[in-house]
């Protein structure tokens, strides 16, 4: 019986020949994927979190949060304003920006300082009624790096707290919004950042802050919900493997949501990246939440 050409080739054996040029055409084509397409697929996750204290004024309050820019190492202008079209196509209530916005040790410090008000001057096309930021690690790692990042922010109206709090109103409902200086820059005053407890008076308070292994400090605190940036979800996620990437206050809490004790917690993959321009079954996230 004659054996078809499709037959013979689906019976023969993978050949050392073979083998290797498949083996060339993985190594080429993942860093590429990884380099060019992973690190440019935008994952908008959408998640309701409950609160217990919440008015009634407030269900249904979107908050947008996006972090870990790190502007102009790896990652371009143009990805940057992506990102802000889709923050706007979702219309939210606010936008929370959880750190990053530079790099620390890849330019040069004037170049470095440049790209904090570049970033921030396209950030300030983000549309939503408000914008509040607080500091990561890459921003405050230098004295002049953190002037920088916060005036240019300022500047073009995100208000950025540094161990500070607002109060949010909305239809004679209260909601407290505290942020946090950067813990890894020896910056975290948490007591200073929360509203007093006669100021509270029982109502919710939402933080932001920049690292996510501060949780355990935070939920001492009676914080109801914490949202941070800062672990880029490991951003090489190989399966059956542990994360690629981890930094330190970046590894019990590596993305999604948490709780501990009264405090739930929820970490955002970001945007950009560093030491390597690849992601890998790990894309760049904008968070959408829903209050309830």
């Amino acid at each position: 019986m004659e054996v078809s050409t499709l037959e013979r080739r689906k019976k023969a054996p993978l050949s050392r020949r073979d083998f290797l040029k498949l083996g060339g055409i993985a190594a080429v084509g993942l860093p590429l994927y990884a380099g060019e397409v992973s690190r440019h697929e935008i994952s908008v996750e959408r998640i309701t979190i409950t609160l217990r204290q919440i008015p009634e004024a407030f269900r249904g309050f979107t908050i947008a949060q996006i972090s870990d820019f790190h502007y102009a190492e790896y990652t371009e202008a143009f990805f940057i304003r992506q990102i802000v079209e889709r923050v706007n196509a979702l219309k939210p209530d606010m936008v929370a920006l959880t750190g990053d916005f530079i790099t620390t040790g890849f330019w040069s410090e004037q170049a470095t300082i440049r790209f904090a008000g570049e970033c921030a001057e396209i950030l300030s096309h983000i549309q939503s009624p408000l914008r509040y930021a607080v500091l990561g690690n890459h921003d405050c790692a230098v004295k002049r790096y953190a002037a920088a990042v916060t005036d240019s922010l300022q500047s073009h109206g995100i208000p950025v707290l540094d161990n500070r709090s607002v109060l949010l109103e909305r239809d004679g409902g209260r909601l407290w919004l505290a942020g946090t200086g950067d813990a890894l820059c020896k910056d975290f005053k948490l007591e200073q950042a929360l509203p007093l407890p006669a100021s509270r008076d029982g109502e919710s308070v939402i933080l932001l802050a920049h690292e996510p292994d501060v949780l355990p400090l935070v939920a001492t605190r009676n914080v109801d919900l914490m949202l941070s940036g800062h672990t880029h979800g490991g951003q090489v996620r190989f399966p059956l493997l542990p994360a690629m990437f981890l930094p330190p206050l970046g590894q019990h809490y590596v993305e999604g949501l948490y709780r501990l004790g009264p405090t739930q917690l929820y970490v955002n993959r970001g945007v950009g990246t560093v030491n390597l321009p690849f992601r890998f079954n790990c894309p760049p996230e904008i968070t959408l939440i829903t209050l309830a």
